[in-house]
């Protein structure tokens, strides 16, 4: 579902608010829409040019019924488009602006594997500019340009 826009903000993204979320949390709530596992690993491969159930399926390795689930999820919650394939045989999936506005995280989580879940010397993929060079390691910056760390930052709420 997405609800109207004010004039400083896209489109908000709404589904269930579980009880225990805290509700201003924008973590939380962005976890709550599409934090599980194979949300993601659906959106990643979206990103990398997935469109039909089988595609997801093979590059996935995950049941019928939860693909099912988790499409259906994503469409209802903003971040897929579904629409029926010009051969009007199956139905294709693409990122909406929401789901595309996602790519940073995708890459943030892929660059902290990178870091974080491989031995050293261990065989992994690596996101690549269409020049073929990795891309750089994301850096928040703060508004002064700066570099921006959990030292250097805090939570307001607005």
């Amino acid at each position: 579902m997405v609800s109207k826009s004010n004039s400083s903000r896209r489109h908000a993204i709404v589904g269930d608010t579980p009880a225990w979320t805290d509700p201003t949390c924008p973590v939380a709530r962005t976890l709550d829409l599409v934090g599980d596992r194979w949300s993601l690993l659906i959106v990643r491969d979206a990103m990398d040019g997935a469109r039909a159930f089988t595609d997801f399926q093979q590059r996935t390795g995950i049941a019928r019924n939860i693909l099912t689930d988790r499409l259906r999820r994503l469409v209802e919650r903003g971040v897929l488009d579904r629409r029926t394939a010009e051969s009007g045989k199956r139905q294709v999936y693409s990122l909406t602006p929401a789901g595309r506005d996602l790519f940073t995280v995708v890459v943030a989580l892929r660059q902290w594997g990178e870091r974080h879940a491989f031995s050293p010397g261990e065989d992994h993929s690596v996101l690549v500019d269409e020049s073929g060079q990795p891309i750089p390691p994301l850096t928040p910056v703060a508004a002064n340009g700066a570099a921006a760390d959990v030292e250097t930052t805090s939570v307001r709420k607005i």
